[in-house]
């Protein structure tokens, strides 16, 4: 089995230089220099060269130093992406372009040799189809998506194969989302526990991608570093980047991804609201801004490109197309004054800087930044805020028990195999001393009994799927269902 493990890095242009202290004292350099001293690590990363250019600005010289090393070894690949991390599906094709030629120009200027990518990552995962030609014209080799970007049923992705996305040349790598979330949420700690949950994979021929923020280690999650360099110090996992996959796995078959982002739930792309995000169509402050960035980015057009003031204004609209503050006014549950008016001064200022821009321009602009802003404030004061917040968590979080035995019918016999099954851990546990995990599995059925199972970071059914191969989880479902279909008559009342 070959593991082909993705990390993101990313600040914003303007980050508070004590906020980035913080961030690369307690991830990047212990992490770079773990990087730098186990000589097994073969990774792919994305670090966005606005990131790059705070590390020039404050003088963390010896992270360049380190990012640069590693990448002529070989033993970091990097990768391509939009430099001011903008959702790349609501921006034009010349937009688009330019933003992945300044992440070009900006990466080589600060990683030379080191900085040669095969490989494409949109912000956020975010993508539609017309990305694929744009990206490939470019020269890339492979983009890297979401699982749920995988037409029709996610569970059909073959992992001993290649994906090619269709009328193009580009590879296409769908990141695995429950390998990346146990890592992510801390479940998966140590090598034992990593390679607890790829026992069924492990001798396999099969490859495995993960991908993740590298924030996570020792920014967001104290001391996940720790695991992480534990992880890759084991002999028992083969660490390629994801360039050595297209070398190691011939058979190539088309597909047709769909449009998501990495944060996109099924239900999400069956309503057609998969970067709701960063545009809710119920989101009043989102249409705000988008109406506010269209009417500026097309002043910005109106400025002839020999005038003096151009690379100025142009480079403050290029970083107020970043994702941040809209992602902040989202209120599902990200929610940020200060970078809602962030994003809106970027765009303030931008048509203020345009010379010669008329009053009428000025005017409409200065109505949306103060539009938005009341809004965000009158949001906040009324509880909109909040009453928002609890609907998303209400939608996403329904207990285990009313998805199941709630639903009646044969669902009811998932709600049983699973408790079956959570009962035999626990007594397995018990039986082998392993005390702690017997009281986790105790705990699990008490919560889900008591539908509590909503306030879990990872909810047990999670664990249970690393603890029991997935074929086996689907066939003792399988078994229960068929047994509830057996003894159930066509109306609810008639059997118990």
């Amino acid at each position: 089995m070959k593991w082909a493990n993705f990390l993101h890095f990313y600040q914003p242009v303007d980050q508070q230089p004590d906020i980035l202290e913080a961030v690369v004292a307690q991830c990047y350099r212990p992490v770079l220099e773990g990087f730098r001293n186990h000589k097994k690590i073969r990774l792919t990363v994305n670090i966005n060269s606005t990131l790059l250019e705070l590390f020039d600005k404050y003088k963390y010289h010896d992270l360049l130093d380190i990012l640069r090393e590693l990448g002529k070894e070989g033993r970091i690949e990097f990768t391509s992406s939009a430099k001011y991390h903008p959702v790349l599906p609501f921006l034009s094709e010349k937009e688009i372009i330019r933003q992945i030629k300044l992440n070009n120009e900006t990466s080589t200027f600060f990683l030379g040799e080191a900085f040669h990518p095969k490989g494409f990552f949109p912000p956020e995962m975010a993508y539609k189809k017309e990305l694929a030609p744009l990206i490939a014209d470019l020269g890339f080799e492979w983009v890297i998506l979401d699982e749920i970007a995988f037409p029709d049923n996610s569970h059909k992705i073959d992992y001993t194969k290649r994906y090619r996305i269709k009328d193009t040349a580009l590879d296409v790598f769908f990141r695995e989302r429950r390998l990346s979330n146990l890592i992510m949420s801390a479940i998966v700690r140590s090598e034992e526990s990593l390679l607890e949950a790829l026992k069924d994979d492990i001798k396999s021929n099969r490859y495995v991608v993960t991908a993740m923020d590298g924030e996570t280690f020792g920014h967001h999650r104290p001391g996940l570093e720790k695991t992480l360099f534990d992880i890759f110090s084991s002999d028992k996992l083969e660490l390629v980047t994801m360039s050595d996959l297209i070398k190691s796995y011939p058979d190539v078959q088309e597909v047709g991804p769909v449009a998501s982002t990495w944060a996109s739930s099924r239900e999400d792309i069956e309503k057609n609201i998969q970067f709701l995000s960063w545009s809710d169509p119920e989101n009043q402050i989102h249409a705000l801004q988008w109406k506010f960035t269209t009417l500026v980015l097309e002043s910005v057009y109106e400025l002839a490109g020999d005038n003096p003031l151009f690379k100025e204004i142009r480079h403050k609209m290029d970083t107020a197309l970043a994702s941040d503050h809209f992602w902040w006014a989202s209120a599902k549950p990200w929610w940020s004054l200060e970078m809602i008016e962030d994003g809106a001064f970027r765009l303030l200022d931008t048509i203020r800087s345009i010379p010669n821009i008329s009053n009428d321009k000025v005017s409409k602009a200065r109505d949306y930044y103060e539009e938005i802003i009341k809004t965000a404030f009158n949001w906040q004061r009324t509880g909109k805020i909040r009453l928002m917040m609890r609907e998303q968590t209400t939608r996403l979080r329904i207990p285990f028990k009313d998805k199941t035995l709630g639903a009646g019918g044969a669902e009811e016999g998932v709600y049983h195999a699973f408790i079956d099954m959570i009962k035999k851990l626990e007594q397995e546990a018990s039986k082998k001393g392993e005390y702690e995990k017997s009281i986790l599995w105790r705990d699990a059925l008490y919560k889900l009994d008591n539908k509590l199972d909503i306030y879990d970071a990872i909810n047990a059914i999670d664990l249970l799927r690393t603890e029991i191969p997935h074929e086996e989880v689907e066939a003792i479902i399988e078994k229960y269902k068929e047994q509830y279909r057996k003894i159930r008559g066509g109306q609810p009342e008639q059997r118990g």
